[in-house]
């Protein structure tokens, strides 16, 4: 059985209600993200910026976190980096002072991934991500099947395997403003 799920107070729920750990693979190069717009804008134009529409994220990562619960992601990326993906490694950095960790995996190391992002919530509830044209978030698909959900974990534990840590992505990539 599937469940869609709508972006909006449910979906951020699953958040606050995993125990352990909330693991995420990330496969596209870019994401149509209205609120990180004026972000991305100062980004490219080496403007400083507060991200304050990514504050309330950093604070839920934070208290996680402190109460011994997880975040961490792959991001399978496209080298050389789009622009949009050396704004992500940027951003990133911020996440990972507040707690998630995160990794990296060069596109042409992950042809046994799967082409769709998904959440797994302690490696139980798996939650895929579908995207528009313009690569703008529509919602999910709470799946339940055992086999998809031994496979996601699976592919996490692969993907895990092969990929390296942001600040060592970020040397090896030695771009300024990381």
């Amino acid at each position: 059985m599937t469940q869609l799920i709508k972006p909006g107070p449910e979906f951020r729920q699953l958040f606050h209600d995993f125990q352990h750990t909330a693991f995420r693979l990330e496969v596209r190069d870019e994401y149509g993200v209205s609120y990180e717009e004026d972000s991305f804008r100062k980004f490219l134009a080496g403007e400083p910026d507060d991200l304050e529409w990514m504050q309330s994220w950093l604070s839920m990562v934070k208290e996680a976190t402190l109460a011994g619960r997880r975040f961490f992601r792959v991001r399978v990326v496209t080298l050389p980096l789009t622009d949009y993906s050396r704004f992500s490694l940027w951003g990133s950095k911020f996440t990972c002072q507040a707690g998630e960790d995160i990794y990296y995996l060069p596109r042409d190391q992950a042809a046994d991934l799967p082409n769709h992002d998904y959440w797994l919530f302690d490696s139980s509830k798996l939650v895929k991500l579908n995207f528009d044209e313009q690569s703008t978030w529509l919602g999910g698909e709470i799946m339940e099947d055992p086999h998809e959900i031994v496979k996601h974990n699976y592919w996490r534990d692969s993907a895990l395997h092969h990929a390296v840590r942001r600040e060592d992505f970020a040397a090896e990539q030695s771009v300024q403003r990381y």
